[in-house]
């Protein structure tokens, strides 16, 4: 059930509250003193104290719905209780209560909640001695035997749950401000244990360990308010936050992981149109399993993006809260960004898969060709060459043999030509330097051709290398009135360049000009860049780069 506001004590209450439980230490303070308590003692009682009211306080009001300020309150109180020199019989009776109260603030940390079966039943057993057990023993004027079974039993419950501290923090990863909190819990539990052992053998080093052991749990409120310190610091930049998301929405991962102090942190978009989690990047992703490393935003109850991120996180909860809200703010553009880049992604599989299914349709039909239509056609024309021998002296007929035989010859270079066209043959059986050489041999003007392969570029990469060269060199036999040209194939960096320069007029119309822009498309298809540089009168320079792949 939800608390109402009108339940929670108000502001002025808790104000008021602290400032009566300081007035009520002060007043032991200066009563213990007088009484001729050593002010090495009374101190160490006033900071335990003082920290545990102080801290609740500071902690009740930066988070009224949670139960540990006022927890931490309440052990100040017990704390003073038990030191209540005057009233001998409440001082007697709360002895025990404040060790039992710092085991329960350590242990429901950090909602004030006790979530495990193992902590209620220890506390359960802790707070039967402390005070069940304490005011029988009280009563009957302690008997030795019960009085220290129950300083025992309390100092078997602190270290069970400094136990219960060690295993938290190796099992479940923690913040680093978080980690020092939990050693110094561990720590203050241990200090109790320590000091009903003590004070069950006695002897004179009990007043020592006893301070020491105060002023050592007092430390934890410290620890304590210092990481609030910090989380409340990190909360305020979140301002500063939504300025930068506004000014760079591009990128949003970085500024979330610098205020969630986070450098693993992922942002993930939900992309309706592909059913499926994509990366700032567009490309695909998957969330973690682990709920505690997800935290969705959502709009509307539709969800739009995810923080990716290290489950300690859920212990600073107030922080996470703030910079996902201040993140619903800017996703909306990122996750638009996003779409883009999925689309473009899409895009680029699909041209590349269309392109792919198209080389080798037309290496199959390349094949088909050169297997049927062309054999056919050779054998036709070796029949006809036969069928001449054998003609004898007959002019006309020898006449309309090799007529068509001619025309056979014509279809066969016309076929070639096709083909050749379709897929070049010669790249898939002799390599990408062959048949440059054998394009260089047939170009319109000479050519000083140079290959330096230093990598192994796939077949489609090949192709395309071989078509720039050759849709090149077509230019300029038809268009650049050159007198030369130079062809520099080479390998950098992952990389193949392909460089093709003549000295022609220039002036070449890249974009009108359908031969430049299909090289363009074949280039981009396979992830790379095509350039071409024609000033007038000065030559044409087409440059070509494929991933080496």
């Amino acid at each position: 059930m939800r608390r109402s506001v009108s339940a929670m004590p108000k502001p002025g209450g808790r104000t008021a509250l602290g400032a009566a439980l300081l007035a009520g230490q002060a007043a032991v303070a200066v009563a213990g003193i007088r009484q001729g308590v050593a002010p090495v003692h009374v101190a160490a009682v006033c900071w335990l104290t003082a920290a545990y009211t102080v801290s609740g306080l500071i902690a009740w009001r930066h988070r009224p719905g949670n139960r540990f300020g006022p927890l931490m309150v309440l052990t100040g109180a017990g704390s003073l209780a038990s030191s209540v020199s005057w009233l001998h019989q409440i001082g007697l009776v709360a002895d025990l209560v404040p060790l039992i109260l710092i085991v329960h603030v350590f242990l429901s940390y950090p909602s004030g909640r006790l979530t495990s079966r193992l902590a209620r039943v220890l506390l359960g057993i802790g707070y039967v001695a402390a005070v069940g057990v304490h005011v029988v023993s009280v009563a009957l004027d302690f008997p030795a035997v019960l009085y220290q079974g129950e300083l025992l039993l309390v100092g078997a419950v602190a270290l069970a749950g400094a136990a219960l501290m060690v295993a938290r923090r190796r099992t479940r990863p923690l913040r680093r401000s978080l980690t020092v909190l939990i050693d110094a819990f561990t720590l203050g539990l241990v200090m109790i244990a320590v000091l009903l052992v003590v004070g069950v053998l006695g002897g004179p080093a009990f007043p020592a360990v006893q301070r020491l052991a105060i002023v050592l749990l007092g430390v934890a409120p410290v620890v304590f308010l210092a990481g609030l310190l910090q989380a409340r610091l990190a909360r305020g930049s979140i301002g500063d936050l939504v300025l930068e998301l506004r000014e760079d929405p591009a990128d949003l991962g970085t500024p979330l992981a610098r205020a969630l102090r986070d450098p693993s942190l992922r942002l993930l978009y939900w992309l309706p149109d592909f059913d499926a989690w994509a990366g700032e990047d567009g490309r695909p992703a998957t969330l973690p399993d682990d709920p505690d490393r997800v935290t969705v935003i959502e709009e509307h109850r539709t969800p739009v993006a995810a923080l990716v991120h290290d489950p300690a996180l859920r212990d600073e909860a107030d922080l996470l809260a703030a910079v996902t809200a201040a993140a619903a703010i800017a996703v909306r553009t990122g996750r638009l960004q996003a779409q883009l880049r999925a689309n473009v992604e899409e895009l680029r599989g699909s041209r590349a898969r269309v392109a792919e299914a198209g080389r080798r349709e037309r290496r199959r039909l390349e094949r088909d060709l050169h297997d049927g239509a062309q054999q056919r056609l050779v054998a036709l024309s070796l029949n006809l060459g036969v069928l001449q021998t054998r003609l004898g002296d007959d002019a006309d007929a020898l006449a309309l043999v090799r007529e068509a035989r001619a025309e056979i010859a014509t279809s066969l270079a016309e076929l070639r030509d096709v083909a050749h066209g379709l897929h070049p043959a010669v790249v898939s059986a002799h390599g990408l330097a062959v048949a440059l050489e054998s394009l260089t041999v047939r170009a319109p003007v000479p050519v000083r051709l140079t290959v330096d392969l230093g990598c192994s570029p796939s077949e489609a990469v090949e192709v395309a290398a071989y078509y720039v060269v050759s849709e090149c060199l077509t230019n300029v036999g038809k268009h650049a009135a050159a007198s030369s040209a130079t062809v520099d194939v080479r390998s950098s960096e992952g990389t193949l360049v392909i460089e093709v320069v003549d000295d022609g007029r220039g002036g070449a119309d890249a974009e009108r000009g359908s031969g430049l822009r299909g090289l363009a498309d074949r280039v981009e298809t396979l992830g790379g860049r095509l350039r071409v540089w024609t000033p007038p009168d000065q030559g044409t320079r087409v440059r070509a780069e494929l991933p080496c792949e």
